[in-house]
């Protein structure tokens, strides 16, 4: 592939997990408009989120297996179908169910489609391997820049035509994004091969690596944190009677501030081991949600607190997905990192279904906070023992 192709492929991977991540992220403004208009109660609606957490960590297994099989660009084509006809839907899904199956089941399976296991899949394929860790830092922040950019178009959408307009300008914006997924077709390199693992050889040699379930427990808690965060901010904000324009522009800040902390991660990849480098970001949190705890609730504080939460949001990817390229090699990279994902997003089910309960029971997201903290310093311990040596694969019967 020459550089040219390879630069068009990666600014199509980053594209498109700025649409999916900014969109996904923006679907917790319209929480409150959504309660109001079906008086679901907070606590189905954070059912049907948290129901959106998890099925986007099971989808992401299950298209990362067909994309090492036959590539990325039909599964890709056929996630963003789903997330726009999701979106779409929204508006009429008066019950939880229904609820449920829109954002929690299309909405969330078409994301993990074209999520980020079957495109950092590909980058790894596609490059060797001295520029993977930048290029994953790329799509990362490409991520981070759909958050800063949605996000605030889609509460200016609310605001100019009202929340359900603003779902279908949303969906049509995802479904024009279609032709990306023609950029990023063909089959994985060495697919068929000869000599090549089988894939159940391979997920069964992972699942027997203590490294990988390492990778697994820190990852869990970052789920928790990202999706407790980007679903209940404008909660959180409400609970301390700010305006509503806050939330928006936290979540917004979260993202500008990933820009700088994905590509400065990815950067120092270079230098500092993986597992350190995890360390660090999981104990940042930890420090970040303490002091945001004993701060004053401005405008100002939730800035801050935004812009440091934002070196940290998703700066953990390029050093995970990094080590399971590292130790399994880009083969089944889409499978193997799907299965992190997965980890991932069961904690992610949990700090969203978990959020609405906890206020619903108490008024207040306090104990959330303390359990954010406490799963933070927990994933910043587990990631010491790592070890950093590639992991041989088993040889293929003949």
């Amino acid at each position: 592939m020459t550089r040219r192709n390879a630069m068009l492929v990666l600014a199509a991977a980053a594209t498109l997990f700025g649409l999916t991540l900014g969109i996904r992220t923006a679907t917790s403004l319209f929480i409150s408009a959504i309660n109001t208009q079906t008086g679901m109660g907070l606590v189905a609606i954070s059912f049907a989120f948290g129901i959106a957490q998890l099925v986007w960590g099971l989808s992401q297994p299950l298209a990362g297996a067909i994309a090492d099989r036959h590539g990325a660009g039909r599964v890709i084509a056929a996630g963003i179908v789903m997330v726009a006809a999701g979106i779409a839907l929204t508006p009429i899904a008066g019950t939880a169910f229904g609820l449920v199956f829109t954002v929690g089941v299309l909405v969330a399976g078409g994301a993990g489609a074209a999520g980020l296991s079957v495109l950092l899949a590909a980058m790894a394929r596609l490059l060797p391997v001295e520029r993977r860790a930048m290029a994953t830092g790329i799509v990362n922040a490409g991520g981070s820049l759909g958050q800063f950019t949605i996000i605030p178009l889609a509460q200016g959408l609310i605001s100019w035509g009202g929340w359900m307009p603003a779902l279908w300008w949303l969906a049509t914006l995802m479904a024009a994004s279609l032709p990306l997924a023609w950029v990023l077709k063909g089959k994985p390199a060495g697919a068929g091969h000869a000599h090549d693992e089988p894939m159940g050889v391979a997920v069964k040699r992972a699942f027997g690596d203590q490294n990988f379930l390492l990778l697994n427990s820190g990852f869990f808690t970052c789920g928790f944190h990202v999706a407790f965060i980007s679903t209940h901010m404008p909660g959180v904000v409400d609970s301390c009677q700010l305006p509503p324009a806050v939330g928006a522009w936290s979540l917004a800040v979260i993202g500008l501030f990933n820009l700088v902390g994905s590509l400065g991660v990815a950067s120092a990849m270079g230098r500092w081991r993986s597992r350190s480098l995890l360390s660090i970001v999981y104990a940042m949190r930890a420090v970040a949600v303490l002091a945001f705890l004993a701060a004053p609730k401005t405008e100002v504080t939730f800035v801050l607190f935004s812009a440091v939460l934002g070196l940290t949001w998703l700066s953990t990817v390029p050093p995970t997905a990094g080590l399971v390229a590292k130790f399994y090699g880009p083969r089944y990279m889409a499978t193997l990192f799907g299965i992190v994902m997965l980890s991932h997003q069961i904690g992610g089910f949990l700090g969203a279904y978990l959020g609405g309960k906890a206020f619903t029971a108490t008024g207040s997201y306090d104990w959330m906070w303390w359990a954010d903290i406490a799963l933070a310093l927990f994933a910043a311990a587990v990631h010491l023992p790592i070890r950093e040596a590639r992991v041989r694969a088993a040889p293929v019967p003949a």
